[in-house]
């Protein structure tokens, strides 16, 4: 279980461009990393517009915005491409940051039990530590909710 306070699990994955990121790549600066079902979906393309649509507050503040999901580097390229997304995303197909951050839950749909990602975002400060958790992320509102809490 992650807490707020705790070091951030670091992850190295592959961004959109095949290049290979990891968490540990932007200590000193303030991260949100946000875990997201499957792109273009309807509610994970709201948020990733949402997140778009926000990313100046997030630039004017230096704040690195990262999306992860298990979707290929081919697919997060042409969500990119589609949505005009000026931020990274990063392809867990294996689910080692999704693992990591104990965001692979169990989910009911129209009765069926199937496993998958819960949306879920996490801002990590400049250090390296959890400084706080949005467990079942609203795709509307949550880049705003965190502009707010990042004043």
């Amino acid at each position: 279980m992650i807490n707020v306070g705790m070091k951030a699990p670091n992850f190295t994955l592959l961004d959109q461009n095949n290049k290979k990121v990891s968490l540990s790549d932007f200590l000193g600066k303030k991260v949100v990393v946000y875990f997201y079902p499957k792109d273009h979906t309807p509610g994970c393309t709201t948020q990733a517009c949402a997140f778009r649509d926000a990313y100046d507050g997030f630039k004017e503040k230096d704040i690195v915005v990262i999306g992860i999901s298990k979707d290929s580097v081919d697919s997060h390229q042409k969500f990119i491409e589609d949505y005009n997304l000026p931020f990274m995303l990063l392809s867990d197909p294996e689910l080692e940051a999704i693992q990591a951050y104990d965001v692979w839950k169990e989910k009911n749909m129209y009765g069926k039990i199937t496993m998958g990602v819960a949306r879920s975002t996490y801002i990590i400060d400049e250090e390296g530590n959890i400084a706080k958790i949005f467990l079942r992320a609203n795709p509307d509102t949550n880049a705003k909710e965190i502009l707010d809490f990042l004043g």
